[in-house]
């Protein structure tokens, strides 16, 4: 066998517990040929010697020949891609039931009213609930929640979330003070993030909702590996740009062992309504569509752009289609206003939209 072959067989190999190979980890460092002997030179951080062991023997029986004796070599290494997940809880202060991340690689769709709308309806259910914001460059929770107050440090020196509308809040803007810009590289802000599961005593949750940054960088990253995440929701709007982006994110939750829970489709439709006197019971035609008009009244959902990204990202990745959310002017007021429009008008439209799915997560 030559080095590519070696090479292309241990790309089968999964690093234990992800769907990702050792290879693409940058854990293989070297293939030594030498006669008879293959060595393999392979870089790994855990001191589980149980998944070591299970590791080395997944390497020998891919690489199993007559012709060849098999030698793999672990070198030590502290700072490798690779970070040993067994014991992820240890990583999480307090007692949470369920911890879902509210993810999109793609900015601008959403991601931060569907998350706040969701842990305010799972509330109004009657759970525990707690919201992170974890978007450090742009944390948006002070403003949505309406609350420009700094958290409580206890005699543990650890960080009391802010209570608001019966939820547990938690973002760093309500520790910089939202107006001051963050100018940090990658390692500071894996370090935040595992501080607002260390260093935050969110005491008894039965969910706590991440509002995940766009993209799939280092709060991602810091999520797969150290914290035990329970399932993501995957937002989009329709628009093909947006589906992009949206699948980059959707597959890195795959790769590394998350289970999706579901797709909702953001400013999926506009609901029109209107009134035409004089009209009664006929059908009229609006931007070519045929719309019926009753006792001279009409309700119609209008399409701004396109329609059906969400269905087609539910069908490729296998889960369901939550929900499809439509351009709101009352969910936009409620944002400004710090004020859950579940929490405000759970009877309207889209609040019931957010309860039907906290009830679809709960199942």
């Amino acid at each position: 066998m030559k080095k590519d072959q070696i090479l292309e067989k241990l790309k089968t190999v999964n690093y234990p517990g992800f769907n990702r190979d050792i290879v693409s980890f940058g854990m293989v460092k070297e293939i030594v040929i030498d006669r008879d002997i293959i060595t393999i030179m392979l870089s790994f951080s855990s001191k589980n010697e149980e998944k070591k062991e299970q590791l080395i023997k997944s390497i020998i029986d891919t690489l199993n020949t007559d012709n060849f004796n098999i030698n793999v070599k672990i070198l030590e290494q502290t700072n490798s891609d690779v970070v040993d997940t067994t014991n992820k809880e240890a990583n999480v202060q307090g007692n949470i039931k369920n911890i879902i991340a509210v993810a999109s690689g793609k900015g601008g769709v959403g991601k931060s009213t569907i998350a706040l709308n969701l842990a305010a309806a799972l509330s109004s259910l009657g759970f525990k609930t707690g919201l992170l914001d974890l978007d450090i460059y742009g944390p948006s929770l002070p403003i949505t929640m309406g609350v420009n107050k700094n958290p409580i440090v206890d005699e543990n020196q650890k960080i009391t979330p802010i209570e608001k509308n019966n939820m547990k809040l938690m973002s760093f803007g309500f520790i910089s003070g939202n107006q001051a810009p963050v100018v940090w590289r990658g390692p500071l802000v894996a370090k935040m993030t595992e501080q607002f599961f260390k260093d935050v005593n969110w005491g008894e949750l039965d969910y706590l909702i991440l509002d995940l940054p766009p993209g799939t960088g280092d709060v991602q990253l810091t999520l797969s590996q150290k914290i035990p995440l329970d399932g993501a929701i995957i937002v989009t709007t329709p628009n093909d740009i947006s589906l992009t982006d949206v699948r980059k994110g959707a597959d890195m939750f795959k790769k590394v062992d998350t289970s999706l829970l579901g797709v909702i489709e953001n400013m999926s439709y506009m609901n029109i309504k209107g009134e035409i006197p004089g009209k009664e019971n006929q059908k009229i035609v609006i931007n070519n569509k045929q719309i019926d008009v009753i006792d001279g009244k009409f309700n119609f959902n209008f399409n701004l752009f396109k329609s059906g990204g969400g269905l087609e990202e539910s069908f490729r990745l296998n889960i369901p289609l939550l929900a499809e959310i439509p351009y709101s002017e009352d969910l936009m007021l409620s944002i400004d206003s710090g004020d859950p429009l579940v929490l405000s008008s759970p009877e309207s439209d889209v609040g019931k939209i957010f309860i039907n799915v906290a009830k679809k997560i709960t199942k």
